[in-house]
């Protein structure tokens, strides 16, 4: 063939095959049109708006990240007081978020602050609010100890302001994290110019405030509309609807905005251990295998490392009469709790995941876990809910007259629902009917007491008949008249103390002999009542890629 045929017809080859590639390339990975439809992405004029740009989510105030993994959850080393519910199973756990440190005093009492500010307590139908918040300070008192100190300043003096939160309710951690969520994306939401400046201070009343869920099912709903707004400028203007004339109107942030943080929430039991472990960095088959005692390397509370050769790791009761040791570089530092980061982190970047505080996590507790049928994510609490609808269709907020109180086990009365958000009603069949992988609202109780998972087999006379696996007690407490009426349950027939109002609390404690170090260890408390030695911190999911190193990803 002709020399000048070849050059021309490589030159035409290369040619097609670069605009074969441009083509390609355009089509496949332009951000700011669609790859289903070719219709624009993110156009002034109107269309479908979404974040094409976001990298990934943004580690919210307070949390490390976690990546997540398969470890070996349970017990392998002695089981000294014979529990047998910590049995070694192979667990997997996708990635999520933890507090670094507990929750501090001083982080509870801006919770406390913001419901003394929007919710008077002078008001007597707000009273109960902020009663119901309020930590149980006299979990101090010991009728053979003097400790009126701490019951007159622990939560609310400086001078422990940096120590964990004690009488605290697993009921009140749970509403502590739902008001935490609201007041980061409340913040992230004014940042990016979606809110009013300052709105989050100004705006807010019992009648007027901001829920998460409520601005995206109805934005309308919630205060600070940013309706107001002129000349909205900015990387959000993207965002932006328009009327017929083209008037901007509607600035409303969704979540295809990328802006709202997920739930801040309580750590499942699963997460919990998994993140006390740290096996972040140190692989070795011992602690792949569950046999690593501590959240530090090492099977001793004092450290090894040469500078800091001796030091306790953790602050624990280490034997009877002896809560910190000799005075003198012998001692742990503290004699109840000390100050969150006293303690080097694991490798997780975690504090105090051993001693301390011990921890309320989300799982209701049962003897047995579960992991012959689930082992992923695995968690005992599920109740499904979905937003309560007006006849209109349109959702229902609460107002001051709508909140629902309850009135716990212990007597106590607090508030389950607040002005602004979204009431919550139970699933029913229409989101059950024909699903293979749920069926009612509450599943609390899945596989529990049924012929499959009761060790009382042979007592099941009838097909289809169940048997009452945890016979705890039933106290009654309830208000006739204004007055509170307390019944307890005598009862002579009661064989537990389990029911699905006990929570798992995970990790030793300042009161705690080195036992329950252990991050396996698993003990359980009543929902509604709290301790001196139990706190908490926070965690929260993680969406989209398992790792923020995606190159572990790239082939």
């Amino acid at each position: 063939m002709d020399m000048k045929k070849v050059m021309a017809f490589k030159i035409i080859a290369v040619l097609a095959l670069a605009i074969f590639a441009t083509s390609c390339k355009k089509s496949s990975s332009s951000k700011n049109s669609s790859r289903a439809t070719g219709w624009a992405i993110n156009d002034k004029k109107g269309g479908f708006q979404y974040n094409s740009d976001f990298k990934e989510q943004e580690t919210a105030p307070g949390l490390v990240f976690i990546e997540g993994g398969t470890f070996t959850k349970g017990q392998v080393q002695d089981d000294v007081m014979h529990d047998w519910n910590n049995s070694p199973n192979q667990q997997h756990v996708q990635s999520f978020y933890m507090d670094e440190t507990e929750v501090t005093n001083a982080m509870y009492m801006e919770y406390l602050d913001w419901i003394k500010r929007v919710y008077p307590p002078s008001e007597d139908h707000f009273k109960a609010i902020y009663e119901g918040a309020l930590p149980d300070t006299l979990v101090w008192r010991n009728r053979l100890g003097f400790n009126e100190v701490m019951t007159e300043n622990y939560l609310r003096h400086p001078g422990y302001g940096e120590y964990p939160v004690v009488g605290v309710s697993w009921i009140q951690a749970v509403e502590f994290a739902n008001w935490r969520s609201d007041r980061v994306n409340e913040y992230n939401l004014e940042k990016a110019g979606f809110l009013k400046r300052d709105a989050k201070v100004t705006d807010v009343s019992s009648d007027q405030t901001f829920s998460t869920d409520t601005y995206i099912n109805a934005p309308t709903e919630s205060y600070g509309g940013n309706e107001e707004i002129t000349n909205f400028e900015g990387k959000n203007k993207r965002y932006v609807r328009t009327d017929v004339d083209g008037n901007e109107s509607n600035i409303y942030a969704t979540r295809e905005t990328g802006l709202f943080a997920p739930k801040y929430r309580l750590p499942t039991e699963t997460e919990w251990e998994y993140a006390a472990l740290g096996l972040s960095e140190l692989r070795s088959y011992n602690m792949y295998r569950g046999r690593k005692k501590y959240p530090w390397d090492g099977q001793y509370t004092r450290s090894g490392k040469r500078k800091i050769r001796g030091d306790q790791m953790a602050n624990f009761k280490q034997g009877k009469g002896d809560y910190g040791g000799i005075a003198g570089w012998s001692d742990d530092g503290a004699d109840i709790t000390n100050a969150v980061k006293s303690y080097a982190p694991n490798d997780f970047g975690l504090y105090d995941m051993a001693g301390n505080v011990a921890e309320w996590v989300a799982d209701v507790y049962r003897p047995i876990v579960d992991d012959e049928f689930n082992d992923f994510n695995y968690y005992r609490g599920n109740v499904y809910t979905k937003n309560a609808l007006n006849e209109d269709g349109s959702v229902k907020v609460i107002t001051t007259d709508d909140i629902v109180y309850d009135t716990l086990s212990n007597g106590k009365v607090i508030a389950r629902n607040l002005p602004g958000e979204i009431l919550q009603v139970p699933i029913d069949e229409n989101e059950t009917y024909l699903r293979t992988n749920f069926d009612k609202s509450d599943e609390i109780n899945f596989r529990d007491g049924d012929r499959r998972s009761s060790r009382e087999f042979s007592n099941f006379e009838d097909e289809g008949k169940t048997s009452e696996m945890y016979n705890a007690p039933k106290h009654n407490t309830r208000i006739e008249n204004g007055e509170l009426i307390r019944e307890n349950d005598k009862a002579n027939g009661r064989t537990s103390l389990i029911n699905d109002e006990v929570r798992v609390y995970k990790g030793g404690s300042w009161k705690d002999r080195e036992y329950w170090l252990d991050p396996a260890q698993r003990r359980f408390f009543p929902q509604d009542m709290a301790t001196d030695y139990i706190g908490f911190r926070c965690a929260m999911s993680r969406v989209g890629s398992k790792s923020k190193n995606k190159n572990k990803t790239k082939n």
